[in-house]
C-alpha cells in the first residue's frame, strides 16, 4: 500500500466577485476557468485540482459561505484524495495598483476596511478572530514563501514576496484561513494579483497554473 509514491496533493482555490473600485476582478476569471485550462495543458501526477470558489468580496457577512467552503475540503479527504494526501487552500486576491504577483507570507487579526464591503460592513481596528488575541496578532504560513517565490521568478514571473496583505477582505480571509489551516492541518496561501489591464488574463492563467505545479513541489 504505501509503495505508491508520494500521497497526492489536492489543492483549492478561492477568488472574490467585484468590489468597491474594481467591477471586473480577474481573480474571479482565473479561479473560474482554471480548471478547464489545465485540462488542456495537463497537470503532475499526484497534482489534484480541487474546488475552485468565487467568494462575496465581504467580511463577517460572508464567514458562513467561506467556513463551508474551507468545511468541504475535509469531508472531501476520504474520497477523492487518500486521507493521508495533503491539502492546500490558495485565496487568490486583486491588488488593484500592483503591477506584480505577490506571495503573502502572513495575515494579521485586524479589520480595518478602507470602504465598506460588498454586504456593507466597515469595521475599524476590530479583531477578526477575538479569541486569537488583540489587533496586533500575526498568523503566517507554514509553506515556505520564499522558496516559492525564487521558483516563479526563475520561470520569468514578476513576482515579489510580501508580508503586508492589508487590512480588507483579503487579509481577513486568509487570517480566517490560516487559523483553520492550523486547525485542521491543512496548509494555506494568499496571493495578490494585478488587474488584467496591468498584466494580461493569459500570462495571469499561466502564472496561476504554474503556481500549482510549484506548490505540489514544495509541499
Amino acid at each position: 500500500m504505501g509503495s505508491e509514491g508520494p500521497p497526492a496533493v489536492t489543492i483549492h482555490l478561492t477568488g472574490f466577485k467585484k468590489f468597491h473600485g474594481v467591477s471586473d476582478n480577474p481573480t474571479e476569471t482565473i479561479v473560474s476557468n482554471l480548471k478547464e485550462y489545465t485540462k488542456k495543458k495537463g497537470l503532475s501526477k499526484g497534482l489534484i485540482l480541487g474546488s475552485c470558489t468565487v467568494l462575496e468580496t465581504a467580511g463577517q457577512g460572508a464567514l458562513p459561505a467561506l467556513y463551508q467552503t474551507l468545511q468541504s475540503a475535509l469531508s472531501g479527504k476520504e474520497s477523492e484524495s487518500s486521507s493521508s494526501g495533503k491539502i492546500v487552500w490558495v485565496h487568490f486576491g486583486v491588488n488593484s495598483g500592483a503591477s506584480r504577483f505577490a506571495i503573502e507570507q502572513q495575515a494579521v487579526n485586524e479589520a480595518t476596511f478602507r470602504c465598506p464591503d460588498e454586504m456593507g460592513w466597515k469595521p475599524q481596528k476590530v479583531p477578526i478572530i477575538p479569541a486569537d488575541g488583540g489587533i496586533t496578532r500575526v498568523r503566517k504560513t507554514s509553506l515556505p514563501v520564499e522558496e516559492i517565490t525564487k521558483v516563479l521568478s526563475k520561470k520569468g514571473y514578476e513576482v515579489m514576496t510580501s508580508d503586508d496583505a492589508g487590512r480588507f477582505v483579503c487579509n481577513y480571509v486568509y487570517y480566517h484561513s490560516l487559523h483553520f489551516a492550523e486547525q485542521n492541518g491543512t496548509k494555506s496561501l494568499f496571493v495578490h494579483v494585478p488587474l488584467f489591464l496591468t498584466m494580461d488574463e493569459e500570462t495571469q492563467m499561466q502564472f496561476a497554473a504554474c503556481l500549482l505545479e510549484v506548490l505540489a513541489s514544495l509541499c
